[in-house]
């Protein structure tokens, strides 16, 4: 595996003394996100969270404009660019990585020449148009796997075995960029925890992401935060997720997951430190 994740600006240390998991904080400025949808919708108060994100000691910043949970209707290009790019001219110059949560090619383009540094794809850059737009660029990009889309993904997730499907899934798409030139030094991998997966699913991929890494040498992300399969094994609702989440996000550190992505940033951090000097 590369010694560095390729982020835009930044180069995260994903081996060797001093690197630790890298910590993606998530800023939905959304109306209906499923766990703090309309929190941050306002510029004030978005700008506001991602201050406390980087006093959290976040690495990466993830900006979205659409919601993706279950059921989710999708929004026009336009109503999507009003939300996210007036958060990303305030956040360009923060001293973090800017990430757009995105899936329009259209929206990538103008985030891109906005300053963000990282392409989080929820479709995995499933259209050529995506793909030709982050080709010739330094951005980082996310690769995540999802059956079908958010509005009817979790009606009935099946698979002969969703490792398999996933694998498969990365090895296509990473032909695809290869075939345009993408450095994979700016690739890391998403198995999409939640995105048309049922709860055995999904911790036959936990379990799994040791081999994806493996398989394609490349820095794996983990988005379990306050998720769904989380609530089904607890038996907690959204809000009181945070133990479940970091337990979830420890787990698939040591899995081999060189990123989190999560809402709790300042007590991932933290599980992190206590997690590092017990490993170590």
């Amino acid at each position: 595996m590369n010694t560095f994740f390729r982020c835009g600006r930044y180069r995260f240390a994903l081996d060797g003394a001093g690197s630790r998991p890298i910590v993606m904080g998530i800023l939905n400025v959304t109306p209906d996100s499923f766990s703090d949808g309309g929190n941050y919708r306002f510029l004030d108060d978005a700008i506001s969270r991602a201050e406390q994100m980087i006093a959290d000691g976040v690495d990466i910043i993830d900006i979205g404009g659409e919601s993706t949970r279950p059921g989710a209707a999708t929004v026009s290009i336009e109503v999507e660019l009003q939300r996210v790019m007036p958060i990303i001219f305030a956040l360009r110059d923060c001293g973090k990585a800017i990430s757009i949560d995105t899936y329009k090619p259209e929206v990538m383009r103008e985030a891109i020449m906005a300053g963000v540094d990282m392409v989080n794809d929820v479709r995995g850059f499933a259209s050529i148009e995506a793909r030709q737009v982050v080709s010739d660029v330094e951005v980082g990009l996310c690769v995540m796997h999802m059956q079908n889309l958010p509005s009817n993904m979790q009606l009935a997730p099946a698979y002969a075995d969703v490792n398999d499907a996933v694998t498969d899934f990365f090895s296509q798409r990473l032909s695809e960029l290869d075939a345009l030139g993408v450095d994979r030094a700016r690739v890391c991998l998403d198995p999409g925890f939640g995105f048309g997966k049922t709860l055995a699913h999904n911790i036959s991929m936990m379990r799994h992401l040791a081999e994806f890494r493996n398989t394609f040498d490349l820095p794996i992300l983990a988005g379990l935060s306050r998720k769904s399969m989380i609530g089904e094994i607890v038996g907690r609702p959204v809000e009181q997720r945070l133990a479940g989440s970091l337990a979830a996000a420890l787990g698939a550190v040591n899995q081999g997951a060189r990123l989190l992505r999560v809402h709790d940033v300042a007590e991932t951090v933290d599980a992190i430190k206590v997690w590092q000097q017990i490993s170590n």
